[in-house]
């Protein structure tokens, strides 16, 4: 994983602007974090890009690497997907506050997985594949929530706290 960094000017310089779009077409970013910089006629936006080596996917619909596309909808229980449904919609607002990528929050795959295995506690959350401690603590609260069916704000129990989050009984097994 790179960093990159710019500053594009408020006002003018769309050569600037272009460099910045022809690099995020060409590299597989990950996180953008941008902050505006107000010094009246020398404002600028500041960015740091973080980013991996090698080209982005190109086109609609691009499979990345060898993995195939997976219907979660065919894969999940109609129950398990309906989870997958609220905790999708949850990992949008959370990325949108958070101006990042959904996929840097959780990939579909671990939605998958905290749909089925159902985890009630961070350390749950931390036995799916990908899920370290730092995502737990920073995520966990939300997608324990949604799971849990209380909405995905709430406090979240952590490795210290022995209480669980205890999800409502499912009558479709």
């Amino acid at each position: 994983m790179q960093m990159a960094f710019f500053q594009i000017p408020a006002r003018g310089d769309t050569g600037l602007q272009e460099d910045l779009n022809r690099f995020l077409r060409s590299h597989r970013v990950l996180t953008v974090q941008r902050e505006f910089v107000a010094q009246g006629d020398n404002s600028f936006w500041a960015l740091a890009v973080e980013f991996l080596e090698g080209p982005a996917p190109s086109g609609p619909g691009t499979s990345r690497g060898n993995k195939k596309r997976v219907d979660y909808k065919d894969v999940l229980s109609p129950a398990d997907f309906a989870d997958f449904a609220k905790l999708r919609d949850w990992r949008k607002a959370a990325a949108e506050q958070d101006g990042i990528p959904v996929y840097a929050i959780f990939t579909n795959e671990q939605l998958a997985a905290i749909a089925t295995k159902r985890p009630t506690t961070t350390n749950g959350l931390q036995e799916i594949e990908g899920i370290g401690e730092a995502k737990a603590k920073k995520y966990g609260s939300g997608a324990l929530d949604v799971i849990a069916g209380t909405g995905g704000s709430g406090s979240v129990p952590t490795a210290a706290d022995d209480t669980e989050v205890v999800p409502p009984e499912r009558t479709d097994k």
